[in-house]
């Protein structure tokens, strides 16, 4: 059922469990593998990309929820086979929360942290769903039991507190006020530590209060989300309660706080080092999770003895709450939730990391005796005194009135401050009790209009606060906005929202929503813009990101399933409008189970982001920064050197609308620019409010919706590379794709065998066995002549553009100069490549590998790319040295002061060809006098003549069949593009019957053309080899 490490030692470690939980709906979707697996308290994790290599953790509790569990009749979950190890919520419990409950009833102070990334099951564990209650709820039902149970020899008094934490802001859940501007304050005294100021304590006497009390706190968590533009996966929600035991025969009080904190989640940017932003990363909404893995590494080396000169509590809000339970007065649990699934790798290792370290920490825990009933205590005693005095003046006789009327009032004195202080428990209990019975009759109340009219309820990303908000539509027309002014309106809050945004109407039973002008409304993933009609459980979104599920009449309602329209259904649903889906991005054979665990990632990072850019564009709006944002996939449609899909990635576009100036960013980055927009939209909207003073403009150094101009990479041609090998010049036109296949341009490239002085070699040249080639050396030039129809500059005048390539081995890429408002600009560029001895690397790279020229945009403000001589080898004539395998003897590396050495080079190889020429002569003079000397008889001139004539046979032969290969690679170039063509075309996602015809329609045709192609490019090389064979048979008959 579950594993279980050593038994906590007497010194008090922070106890640490891990939970795996199963796979959810996306992960079971995409056919997620299972990289997790348990052998007692032994938790092991593979890497998908490295199987070779597992990491294995070792914690006090590990427990295996992923598998091995059915749903019994009332709901709960539970092993298949009695004594199986599936761990249920009650072993989980059983271990973890009796634990915090004697602790607290020993009146020690204990605190239990869930931690993970967004999804992984912490609220699950903490809160639970239906009938499998979570740590929190069964918690409240033991301790009230346990109360009950010793009523007779004590008194408990539990305090209820509830409060979130985001933006290095506390907001008071439970609070009844509004909102006070920058949340409350954190305050400390010698004796209490840390505490929020004016923090709401309720007073509790049994569970479902309490259990109502997290409904409201839930409640007020979803609508002030909404209200400050909040992600509620980046906030931290901290439950206290506070338990009070007077023990009357012991006259001793001892008093405990639980602190239930569930952390934000722990999601792990994939960065690279060329990904970081110019802005500070790790704003205020980040800070507190990072200043919470300081505390935690610090706290651990000083647990194995390592000199710690600062432990950083008091960097953030909540660190400064949670000290005690980090290295001070508290018994601490931490249950680290991990998915199982191989796209979540990366977040899963993080968290095994850091519950490694949280549990090397120490705390010093001992029993809270309460100052207040101190006080009691000291009040008796002091009540006894002035007794005993009352009672000596009397027997001595010596009563002095005025005497005796002071120390009476002291003792009146005292004995009211008793009765207050007993009284003040029952005063606050029974105000508690009203606040519980008006939350009780508005939920009856709302259950009665659950049951009689239409409603929209939210959904959000945090599944716990997901069918908290329920709207009502009641019969007429109702307007949905900001504005509540009107008794027919319907308020709402968040990004886009108007004043009146909509308009509901129902009628006859049925349901109307018409969007106002300048008003986003979304109806099952499609924009609508005139009334349409709803249907039971229609997906809603307003605005940039507020989602509604849409429940019809009771009628209407059956018995569905409304679980599944979680926060991705909506997301998915509006990225398979836009055409994104696991299909678009995978190939459509693949079948799920094979599906690439990087192309999942992609997806669902896609479906993450896009309410993100929503919400950044609507503040761009607001805020009036003339900037858009679009979510694009890098390299939807780009391939390597050899053809293979390069791994695709999520970046963001941002343009600006005023100038057309566009920059790229990359998912890290802009999701720590979103965070400081947001930081800067909660700015402008206190300051509009009149809440704050108005600060002076950003520098635009330090604008989020700002960066500095830098070349876009546009798309990406291939030039194959295999006419090289056999010495066959090159001419193509050749189609630049961008990174979702759009055409961004056609360059017309040359590749030009030449000799080592640049001439072009002609027909005679061609080699028919590539292999003579190697450890002889191979010059050619590429030749990039025209770039035309550039779309980049067509959509903007002042840009301009530069190609960029990477030859073979080359160390450093190299461009071309920069060209600027010309839609068909002429490069002219001509680079000289010299292998001096070909490799076999090399001439396997010429037969199947392309050269990849890169598209790359300039615009105004931005700096070149300039070609980096740093390491690359050239020859004296200027040629760049490629095949650095084959060069190392007669390469020279390119340095200024080198003069001298390229200067005797070029001497000593004039002095070779010299040589070489003079050899070529006296082997032809040889010849000449030989053929003289067979001219003195007939009969041997004869022969001579027909040897002549047969050596030049194979000669002539060979030049014939050089030319037809070259004319056979020059239509097979055209039969790669009908392949390429093949290969982008898909059918659209909304393809109806009809749709899908006309798109096998146009496959055939496709696949007729490229048959033909294929058939005639084979066909004419036959042709041509059949047509050489029988002119050679001809003459080997006609000279014989």
């Amino acid at each position: 059922m579950r594993a279980k490490g050593a038994e906590m030692p007497g010194k008090d470690c922070v106890k640490v469990a891990v939970r795996v939980r199963p796979f959810n709906k996306r992960e079971r979707d995409a056919g997620g593998r299972c990289i997790i697996s348990m052998a007692s308290s032994i938790i092991t994790i593979q890497d998908p990309r490295n199987s070779q290599s597992p990491r294995s953790f070792c914690f006090d509790y590990a427990y295996w929820s992923h598998s091995g569990f059915t749903r019994d009749c009332s709901g709960l979950y539970v092993p298949e086979e009695p004594g199986g190890r599936y761990a249920d919520q009650g072993s989980v419990f059983q271990d973890l929360g009796e634990g915090i409950l004697e602790n607290a009833l020993q009146g020690y102070n204990a605190t239990l942290l869930a931690y993970g990334q967004t999804g992984s099951g912490k609220s699950y564990s903490m809160v639970g769903y239906g009938p499998n209650k979570g740590l929190v709820p069964t918690l409240c039902d033991k301790l009230f039991q346990a109360i009950r149970a010793n009523q007779d020899s004590r008194q408990c008094q539990v305090f209820f507190s509830m409060l979130e934490i985001y933006n290095e802001q506390v907001v008071d859940l439970l609070s009844r006020g509004s909102r006070s501007p920058g949340g409350l304050r954190v305050r400390e005294e010698q004796q209490r530590g840390f505490y929020v100021e004016a923090l709401r304590r309720v007073p509790c006497d049994s569970a479902p209060q309490v259990e109502q009390l997290m409904e409201q706190g839930t409640r007020m968590r979803t609508t002030a989300t909404t209200h400050m533009n909040a992600n509620s996966s980046r906030s931290h929600m901290l439950i206290i309660l506070q338990l009070k035991q007077i023990f009357s025969e012991e006259s001793i009080t001892k008093q405990s706080n639980i602190n239930l904190v569930d952390l934000a989640g722990s999601e792990r940017q994939r960065v690279s080092g060329s990904e970081a932003d110019r802005l500070k990363e790790g704003t205020a909404i980040n800070l507190s999770l990072t200043t919470l893995g300081n505390v935690i590494s610090a706290l651990a080396d000083v647990a194995v003895g390592k000199k710690v000169v600062h432990i950083p509590y008091r960097d953030s809000v909540l660190t400064k709450l949670l000290q005690s339970a980090l290295g001070g007065n508290s018994r601490t649990v931490m249950i680290a939730a991990l998915s199982p699934a191989d796209i979540c790798y990366e977040e899963s290792i993080s968290t095994l990391r850091y519950a490694e370290r949280a549990k090397r920490i120490q705390n010093r825990a001992v029993v809270n005796e309460s100052p207040t009933e101190r006080l009691v205590k000291e009040l008796k005693a002091e009540n006894a005194r002035l007794l005993q005095r009352l009672s000596r003046l009397g027997q001595e006789g010596r009563r002095a009135e005025d005497e005796t009327k002071e120390l009476r009032r002291l003792l009146t004195h005292n004995e009211l401050q008793i009765r207050a202080i007993q009284t003040l428990w029952e005063q606050h209990l029974q105000e508690a009790l009203k606040d519980w019975e008006q939350q009780y009759a508005t939920i009856t109340q709302e259950r009665r209009m659950m049951q009689m009219h239409p409603y929209i309820l939210n959904i959000n990303e945090d599944t716990q606060l997901s069918g908290v908000v329920k709207l009502f539509i009641q019969e007429g027309e109702w307007d949905i906005g900001l504005s509540d002014s009107s008794p027919r309106s319907i308020s709402i809050r968040g990004l886009g929202i108007q004043e009146r945004h909509a308009v509901f109407i129902n009628v006859q039973r049925r349901v109307y929503l018409t969007p106002l002008a300048g008003s986003n409304v979304i109806v099952n993933g499609t924009p609508i813009s005139q009334k349409t009609e709803l249907q039971h459980l229609d997906r809603l979104i307003l605005g940039s990101n507020s989602t509604y599920l849409f429940i019809g009449y009771p009628s209407e309602r059956g018995g569905d399933d409304w679980s599944r329209y979680d926060y991705d259904y909506f997301q998915s649903e509006l990225a398979a409008a836009e055409g994104i889906n696991l299909h678009s991005l995978c190939d459509s054979s693949a079948v799920p189970s094979q599906t690439d665990p990087s192309l999942l990632a992609v997806f669902y990072d896609y479906i993450k982001l896009m309410p993100m850019v929503a919400e950044a564009n609507q503040m761009s709006q607001e805020l009036h920064k003339g900037v858009e944002f679009k979510l694009e996939i890098k390299n939807l449609a780009l391939s390597d050197s050899k053809g293979h899909d390069l791994e695709k990635e999520i970046a963001v576009r941002v343009t600006s609308l005023e100038n057309k100036q566009v920059w790229l960013w990359s998912k890290a980055k802009f999701v720590n620019r979103k965070f400081l927009m947001e930081e800067l939209y909660q700015q402008h909207h206190t300051e509009r409010k009149g809440e704050g003073a108005a600060r002076a403009p950003m520098p635009r150094d330090r604008d989020p919706f700002w960066d500095p101009l830098e070349p876009l990479l546009l798309g990406s041609a291939h030039l194959w590379l295999q006419s090289l090998a056999f010495r066959i010049a090159l001419e193509e036109q050749l189609e630049v794709l961008g990174s979702e296949g759009t055409e961004e341009a056609i360059l017309q490239a040359q590749l030009l065998p030449c000799s080592h002085t640049g001439l072009t070699l002609g027909e005679d040249d061609i080699l028919i066995d590539p292999s003579e080639l190697l450890g002889k050396r191979l010059d050619f030039q590429l030749v990039l002549d025209q770039c035309c129809g550039l779309r980049w500059v067509q959509q903007a005048r002042n840009r301009g553009v530069q190609i960029g390539f990477r030859m073979f081995d080359s160390a450093q890429p190299l461009y071309t100069p920069a060209v600027w408002h010309n839609v068909n600009p002429l490069l002219d560029q001509r680079v000289h490549f010299t292998s001096l001895h070909t490799s076999q690397g090399l001439l396997e790279h010429l037969q199947t590998s392309a050269l990849v020229l890169e598209l790359w945009g300039l615009q105004e403000g931005c700096r070149d790319l300039v070609s980096s001589l740093e390491g690359v080898r050239m020859t004296p004539e200027g040629c760049f040295i490629i095949d650095h395998a084959g060069a190392t003897e007669t390469a020279t590396t390119v340095d200024p002061g080198s003069e001298l050495s390229c200067s005797l080079r070029a001497l000593q190889q004039d002095v070779e060809e010299l040589r070489n020429t003079n050899a070529a002569l006296k082997t032809e003079n040889n010849t000449l006098r030989d053929q003289l000397n067979t001219t003195r008889t007939g009969a041997e001139w004869g022969r001579g003549r027909s040897e002549r004539r047969g050596s030049s046979l194979r000669p002539s032969c060979d030049a014939e069949f050089a030319r037809a290969l070259k004319v056979f690679y020059h239509s097979m170039t055209s039969v790669r593009v009908q392949l390429q063509r093949l290969r982008r075309h898909r059918p659209s996602e909304e393809s109806d019957l009809l749709g899908l015809r006309l798109f096998v329609d146009e496959q055939g045709g496709l696949l007729r053309d490229f048959s033909e192609l294929l058939e005639q490019s084979v066909s004419s090389l036959k042709q041509d080899v059949a047509a050489i064979v029988r002119r050679k048979r001809e003459r080997s008959g006609i000279w014989s």
